[in-house]
């Protein structure tokens, strides 16, 4: 393996050129011939911005035929055929824009090509391409310092990602610059907006703290999704996928095209369903996607409403190593730890690596999600444009569970008297509900003159979400009617920031960038939560996000930027409620220095970071007073690490590109706190470990992607696609025995497209995951406690990925 990683690090530094001649452009205004500077360029796949003269120049590029690309806001974008044989100096002249243009809306929250920023564009080609009705994080797992996981182990229902280590609560998700991470938990439940990715027209990952955004900070990365943009001509989609599991995937689309020169419409359903790698790990989920706008000479208007409903058998609890490892003896003691009765211990004996704790029919989670925007976007002059976005996110469902031998007393119940024989627990029913809405507004004012680029922004957000708990059968009756409620409770946050950000042109090489942030956070939330315990929260925060950056042209195929961002955050739901004193905000202070390096036939980067955390949030061990997990904070921890990524264009049919992780996380000081509780499990004592410099849990020191595409003949792809993810410890001590293996997977994808006049396209694509067959799992957790002196008890529980499988596309447009 460690060779294989040498290889791919100096693959992707080396690259070869056997460029010739020089292509000089010049971007002006078509009306008054006024240079146009941090204009976006393209030659075939080379990326390139214009100076303050608007001009811009490509070093040794080879004879042959090119696609010229340039794009600027408030104008159309130009596109020519191109055929070099010697030097060549060109003129373009950009036409201002006979509408608005759907970019405008994320334009104030994601990077630029001249933003000091580490970030990675994935176009809707691309999003296509990978597209077989995934969740979106295994859309992306190739992209750099990224780790996706599925609960089923499939790709479809619960998914999850991960970025330089840090989990969803920690990355920052924005759909047309809207928030989309829950309030309260700050996670991203993918399975809410299943086939998201159908609609979306364009994807960046900013990792690390990025540019100032809406909804929470982030601790380890951003994703921020554009749905579909205006197309200038009608479109039909009939896709249609099958694969391992029966999993089956339908999505019918339209798009009107632009019609009388100003309206646009689109629309999409979807309909996905999967077995799951995972016993019973079912999933019937459907989506809808529909928008449409007004395209005017200064004014653009959209309404864009999608959502999803999802089905999903649970399959949260994981999978016992004994069971993953067929050890009899160790199957027999996390059945006798556990307290398991006769039917649950049989399902564990006999079920192998795709063990599903759950047999009840109905151990579900149900859920629905909608989502409403209205973009309105003003040009006010030939410099400003004003945009400001409402929107409104309706979420309620359920998780049913089957509980065996339940405590009345757990649910505020009296015990059960039959005869003379008093009945204190029972077999129940149970449903937990979360019924919440979440709306706002954001905003921004984007101001651009010839050496400085302004955008003054923000956002109010205000969310009001309610949790009880229902009792629909239990087996002993008692005095409680059904989906009578035994908790409630009810979240309110308001969340408030504004921010103003700057890039300045210094001179034709130098860049300087600044964002200023600041956020304001009120939450409160009472009543019971499930455990019965009475929850009175009222915090309230007030955050200074600073970010500075300088961004150099050494030359016009070498660039070199470097950043310095503070990003803060606040204790998510559960850290108020389980925590036995008041839990601290984090904070994040994050160096980003990075090198870009453009030629003909390759570009490859290379970024350093430094992401030192004080106050950080994490597990020890402890527990609250009725055994739920708490968070504390660790006053020091950090993650440093190298990526590199690049490409290169191997011959005319074969491509690469990849891109490397080497990093280190750690903490540098904490106690882990286990509990003894007795021989007789009678007493309650506390035992404190306490360590130093160790890993933060799951996070690999080594993350690599790759992906070599081979183009045999026109219209046809083959591309190999490799995932290797290092090491990951399930708790923070960095102990050997509590940790997920290391794994190396390769994907196979196939494709090939028929173009005729009876129709646009028809493509037909294969996908054979885990084309080797790796035994592998790539989430997981930990826990123990003691029994007396003698007795120790640790138990560690994974998500087993799928072993090999395929999905095969049919898609049709016209």
């Amino acid at each position: 393996m460690r060779s294989i990683l040498t290889i791919l690090t100096c693959m992707i530094l080396h690259a070869t050129s056997y460029s010739q001649h020089q292509l000089s452009l010049k971007i002006v205004d078509a009306d008054n011939s006024k240079p146009l500077p941090g204009a976006n360029i393209q030659l075939n796949e080379e990326i390139n911005i214009s100076d303050l003269d608007g001009n811009v120049m490509f070093r040794r590029v080879s004879s042959g035929d090119y696609s010229l690309q340039v794009s600027y806001i408030g104008y159309e974008t130009f596109e020519q055929a191109l055929s070099i044989s010697t030097d060549t100096e060109l003129e373009v002249k950009l036409k201002s824009a006979a509408f608005m243009t759907d970019e405008v809306i994320v334009s104030a929250t994601r990077a630029s090509e001249g933003t000091p920023m580490t970030f990675t564009n994935v176009n809707k080609e691309k999003i296509e391409a990978q597209n077989f009705g995934q969740d979106l994080p295994f859309i992306l797992n190739y992209t750099p310092s990224l780790v996706a996981t599925s609960d089923a182990g499939a790709g479809i229902g619960y998914t999850g990602l991960r970025i330089r280590g840090s989990d969803a609560t920690r990355v920052n998700v924005t759909i047309n610059g809207v928030p989309l991470n829950d309030s309260e938990s700050q996670g991203v439940f993918w399975v809410n907006i299943p086939d998201i990715a159908s609609s979306s027209e364009s994807i960046q990952i900013q990792r690390g703290v990025g540019t100032s955004t809406n909804g929470a900070g982030a601790f380890g990365g951003s994703v921020n999704l554009q749905t579909n943009t205006r197309k200038a001509e009608p479109y039909a989609d009939v896709i249609n996928s099958f694969g391992s599991f029966n999993t089956r995937r339908h999505t019918v689309g339209f798009g009107t095209g632009m019609f009388k020169e100003k309206w646009s419409f689109d629309g999409r359903l979807s309909k996905i369903a999967s077995d799951g790698y995972i016993d019973r790990a079912t999933s019937d989920l459907e989506s809808y996607y529909f928008s449409g706008g007004y395209y005017g000479d200064k004014t653009m208007v959209k309404a864009i409403v999608f959502g999803g409903a999802e089905r999903t058998y649970q399959s949260w609890y994981g999978t016992p190593e004994a069971v993953i490892e067929n050890d009899a003896e160790g199957i027999e003691a996390v059945i006798a730890n556990n307290g398991l009765n006769e039917i649950q211990a049989e399902n564990m004996r006999n079920s192998g690596r795709t063990f599903n704790w759950y047999l009840y029919d109905n151990q579900v989670d149900d859920y629905q999600q909608d989502h409403y925007q209205l973009h309105v976007s003003q040009e006010l002059n030939d410099r400003m444009i004003a945009n400001l976005s409402g929107h409104y996110t309706y979420g309620r469902g359920f998780f049913e569970q089957f509980r065996y031998d339940d405590d009345f007393e757990d649910y505020g119940l009296p015990n059960v008297i039959i005869s003379n024989d008093t009945i204190e627990s029972t077999d129940l029913v149970r449903r937990r509900w979360l019924d919440n809405h979440f709306y706002g507004i954001t905003y921004s004012l984007n101001y651009q003159a010839d050496k400085l680029d302004l955008v003054i922004g923000g956002a109010a957000n205000r969310y009001d979400g309610d949790h009880f708990g229902e009792l629909i059968w239990a087996e002993f009756a008692t005095n409680f009617n059904i989906e009578d409620r035994y908790y409630f409770s009810n979240g309110i946050k308001e969340d408030f920031n504004t921010f103003i950000k700057a890039n300045y042109q210094i001179n034709d090489k130098l860049s300087a960038f600044i964002d200023l942030q600041y956020r304001n956070i009120d939450y409160k939330s009472e009543g019971l939560d499930n455990d019965l315990q009475r929850i009175d929260i009222n915090a309230d925060f007030d955050f200074f996000n600073p970010k500075l950056g300088v961004y150099y042209n050494i030359s016009a195929t070498d660039v070199l930027y470097a950043s310095f961002a503070v990003a803060n955050r606040e204790p998510v739901r559960s850290d108020f409620i389980d925590s036995p004193i008041e839990p601290k905000s984090e904070r994040l202070n994050n160096l980003e220095v990075g090198y870009k390096k453009r030629k003909r036939n390759a570009q490859y980067g290379v970024n350093f970071y430094y992401m030192d955390y004080k106050d950080q949030l994490i597990l020890t061990g402890e527990l609250n007073d009725v055994g739920a997990s708490v968070r504390t904070n660790v006053s020091d921890s950090y993650r440093a690490g190298i990526e590199l990524e690049g490409g290169i264009q191997l011959s005319k049919k074969i491509t690469w590109q990849a891109n490397l992780t080497l990093s280190q996380n750690k903490i540098q000081e904490f106690d882990e706190i286990l509990y003894d509780y007795g021989s007789s499990f009678d007493e309650f004592n506390i035992i404190n470990n306490r360590y130093s410099d160790t890993d933060i849990a799951f996070s690999p020191n080594v993350i690599a992607g790759s992906q070599l595409t081979f183009n045999p003949i026109k219209n046809a792809e083959l591309t190999l696609l490799t995932k290797y993810v290092g090491d990951q410890f399930l708790d923070n001590t960095s102990n050997n025995d509590r940790k997920i293996d290391a794994y190396f997977v390769n994907d196979l994808r196939l494709g090939y497209s028929i173009k005729s006049s009876y129709f646009k396209e028809l493509r037909v694509s294969l996908l054979i995951n885990n084309l080797f067959d790796e035994l592998y799992a790539s989430n997981g957790y930990s826990f123990g406690y003691f029994g007396g002196q003698d007795f120790e008890v640790r138990e560690n529980y994974y998500y087993p990925q799928a072993t090999r499988n395929f999905l095969a596309t049919l898609s049709l447009r016209f």
